[in-house]
C-alpha cells in the first residue's frame, strides 16, 4: 500500500471511530459541543501518528485506535480551553464553542473530553495499559505546563529563545511524541526504538509549531483557516516577536515597541507594521531555517530506527509534507 493509500485509509477509520463515541444525550450543553468539536474535522495528526508508529511494528491497529481516539480527543479538548483563554473566535473556520455557546459550556464540555480521552485509553489491552496511561498522564500534564508557561509569558517583554522552545516542547511537541512512542509501545517495540519515536515527535513539533508561528503572520487566511495576524495582534510571544525584540535597531525597534504598546480597533495597520519589521529584521528566515533544523534532527531519529526505509517511508513523508503545509 502506498503512502498516499495509508494516510487516506487511516484518516477514513479515525473519522469513522469519532464518529461511533458513544455519547450520552443529556444534559445537551455538555455533549453538543463535545460532538460540535470533533465534527469540525482537522488535520487528525496524533491519531495518525499513533497508528503509523504501531503499523511499523505490525501491530494491532483495533487495539492501536483506543490510544488514538484518546489523543485526539484529548487534543481537542486542549483547545476548547486554550481559545477561551486567548479570547479566538473562530477554530477551522467555525465559531470556537465558548462563542456559539458561552464560556462556562466550553470549560466544562473541555472538562468531560478529558474524561472522556481516560475512558477510551481504557480499552487498550491490560498489559499495556499501565505504561500507556503513566505516558497519558505525563503528557497531559506536561502540556498543562506548557499553557501555563505561554500565559506567563503574555506579561513579560524578556521571553528567551530557550524558554520559549521549552514552552512548545512542552504545549505542543510532548503530545505528538507521547502518540508515536504509545503507538510503538502497543505494537511492542523496544524501549530505545520507543524513544527514538518519541524524539522524532519532538523535533516535528518543534517545527510544527515554529510553523504555525510563521504561517499565522505569513500564510493567508483562506488556507490557514483563522485570523492572520492573530499572535500579531495579541503581542504573543511567538519565536517570530522574540527574535525580532532581540534584533530591531533604531526606529525598528521604536516602532515595535509603539506597536507592542497599542491595540488599534483596526488591528490591519499594526499586523502589516510589525511583519515588515519581521522582514526587515530576517527573523522570518531565521524562524524558516529553525523548521528546517528541527525537522533534520527529527528525521536522524526516524532513520535510527533498525527498520528499513520502505517501513519508515509514510512516517517521513508525512513529516515532510507537514512542512510543505499552508494550514
Amino acid at each position: 500500500m502506498s503512502a498516499e493509500s495509508l494516510y487516506r485509509s487511516y484518516q477514513d477509520q479515525i473519522e469513522k471511530a469519532l464518529s461511533d463515541i458513544q455519547l450520552c444525550d443529556q444534559p445537551e450543553d455538555l455533549y453538543q459541543p463535545i460532538r460540535y468539536v470533533l465534527e469540525m474535522g482537522g488535520k487528525r495528526l496524533r491519531p495518525m501518528l499513533c497508528l503509523l508508529s504501531n503499523d511499523l511494528y505490525e501491530g494491532d491497529t483495533e487495539a492501536a485506535m483506543h490510544a488514538a481516539l484518546a489523543l485526539e480527543v484529548f487534543h481537542n479538548f486542549t483547545l476548547l480551553h486554550d481559545d477561551i483563554m486567548d479570547k479566538a473566535c473562530t477554530r477551522r473556520k467555525q465559531d470556537c464553542v465558548h462563542i456559539k455557546w458561552n464560556p462556562n459550556v466550553a470549560i466544562l464540555s473541555g472538562d468531560a473530553m478529558q474524561i472522556l480521552a481516560f475512558e477510551l485509553l481504557s480499552n487498550v489491552p491490560k498489559d499495556k495499559l499501565k505504561v500507556c496511561l503513566d505516558l497519558f498522564a505525563k503528557t497531559a500534564r506536561e502540556v498543562c505546563e506548557g499553557q501555563q508557561y505561554d500565559m506567563e509569558f503574555e506579561t513579560r517583554s524578556d521571553v528567551t529563545e530557550a524558554e520559549y522552545v521549552r514552552m512548545i516542547r512542552l504545549k505542543t511537541a510532548v503530545l505528538l511524541a507521547a502518540s508515536l512512542k504509545m503507538g510503538a509501545i502497543l505494537a511492542g517495540a523496544n524501549k530505545k526504538e520507543a524513544n527514538h519515536l518519541y524524539q522524532y515527535g519532538i523535533h516535528l513539533g518543534l517545527a510544527f509549531q515554529l510553523q504555525d508561528d510563521w504561517l499565522d503572520a505569513f500564510g493567508s487566511i483562506e488556507s490557514f483557516g483563522k485570523r492572520i495576524g492573530g499572535d500579531i495582534v495579541s503581542n504573543k510571544k511567538t519565536y517570530l516577536l522574540i527574535h525580532a525584540l532581540e534584533n530591531a535597531k533604531d526606529k525598528d525597534a521604536e516602532d515595535l515597541t509603539y506597536w507592542i504598546s497599542v491595540q488599534p480597533e483596526d488591528p490591519t495597520e499594526k499586523i502589516q507594521a510589525v511583519k515588515a519589521i519581521f522582514e526587515r529584521t530576517g527573523v522570518d528566515a531565521l524562524c524558516r531555517n529553525e523548521i528546517r533544523n528541527n525537522m533534520e534532527l527529527a528525521m536522524d531519529h526516524l532513520h535510527a530506527l533498525q527498520l528499513s526505509t520502505e517501513r519508515i517511508k509514510p512516517l517521513m513523508d508525512l513529516g515532510n509534507r507537514l512542512m510543505e503545509r499552508n494550514h
